[in-house]
């Protein structure tokens, strides 16, 4: 699919939300309390261009620096620009300059109605793929998000690749996207509607896994995913039994982490701290660490929580010192048909 295809379809097709043919690239209406009050504060014309398909804000942003990709109109740069603070930073990127039009009219606006005594926001017009061609330090953002837009990339490992080595180390790729439990044909990946409604481009699960990985991202963890339903009965038609997905995933730029969860006798305790994650930290889908009780880990998620912004929420108990295997429950398939260990009723995998 030719770029300018997709550039013609968010800046001159596409007006508003309501002008898309499926619900790929919408958020679910289960939104949380705290983030719809992010979303109450951000101007209506913004909210009206939002083509996102899940939601990418993830805990512990008071200050940090922020990179969107692809931030379209500015929905999410608003909505992170909240939580990381005066203190903090959000750059946007986007290719479509109908689009970052709109979000450039209203930094001012934004800027008073958070009570903010300077813009913590810039708009960037560049690629996704070509994110070393912009004037952004390598190895100095916290975290980098994006919403729905990687499917359309032409160039996706490349995208992932430009993405960690702007990463500091520790930082985190935390982002929503559309994924395919198949390859799909070459015919349904050129159709630009298809293409255009966040389907075409939709990435078959393993071979997302493969990409990540190549690009330094050893050990990705899901955190949310649902199916998509295909509204339009023309276009349910021509993709057949393709099947969607809206996934959201969170890759940690860390040398360290292993291609398995491999047990090292380790445990971690939340001791909180973290806003709107109170009783209960949410690493992933599988992670749902409860405050103040030991609760053991693979060497993997050991690190990610050590080695992140989130280290100094938590006590680490153990080491590396000796390793016990592979962790309980992993689901990592064992030579010579041996027997995997029973899952554990808390911890990793």
């Amino acid at each position: 699919m030719n770029i300018e295809t997709v550039k013609d379809y968010y800046g001159k097709t596409l007006k508003t939300s309501s002008d898309l043919k499926t619900e790929a690239c919408c958020t679910p209406d289960d939104i949380p309390d705290f983030v719809r009050v992010l979303l109450a504060n951000i101007h209506p014309e913004v909210l009206t261009k939002y083509y996102g398909c899940g939601l990418v804000t993830p805990l512990a942003l008071e200050g940090a620096r922020v990179l969107d990709l692809g931030c379209g109109a500015g929905h999410d740069v608003y909505a992170l620009a909240q939580l990381v603070g005066e203190q903090g930073e959000v750059v946007g990127v986007d290719m479509t300059p109908e689009q970052l039009d709109v979000a450039r009219a209203h930094v001012g606006w934004h800027t008073e109605k958070f009570g903010f005594s300077a813009d913590n926001v810039r708009f960037l017009e560049g690629y996704i793929e070509d994110l070393g061609a912009l004037d952004l330090e390598p190895a100095s953002f916290d975290v980098i998000v994006s919403n729905c837009v990687i499917n359309l990339s032409t160039d996706k490992p490349a995208v992932f690749e430009g993405a960690r080595a702007l990463l500091k180390p520790g930082g985190e790729f935390y982002f929503s996207d559309v994924y395919a439990d198949r390859r799909l044909s070459d015919e349904l990946r050129k159709d630009p509607v298809i293409y255009g409604e966040c389907l075409g481009g939709a990435l078959y699960w393993n071979d997302f896994s493969d990409i990540a990985k190549r690009a330094g991202f050893k050990d990705p963890r899901l955190v949310a995913d649902r199916v998509l339903e295909i509204s339009d009965a023309a276009l349910a038609a021509k993709l057949g039994q393709a099947r969607f997905f809206s996934a959201t995933y969170r890759l940690f730029n860390i040398d360290e982490l292993e291609p398995a969860c491999e047990d090292y006798g380790q445990a971690v305790i939340y001791k909180g701290g973290i806003e709107h994650a109170g009783d209960a930290f949410v690493l992933d889908d599988h992670h749902v660490i409860e405050k103040g009780r030991t609760f053991p880990v693979c060497g993997n998620t050991w690190r990610m929580l050590e080695a992140s912004r989130f280290k100094t929420h938590f006590e680490f108990i153990g080491d590396f010192s000796t390793h016990c295997g592979i962790f309980p429950g992993c689901g990592t398939t064992l030579p010579y048909g041996e027997k995997e260990p029973e899952a554990s009723t808390s911890g990793c995998c």
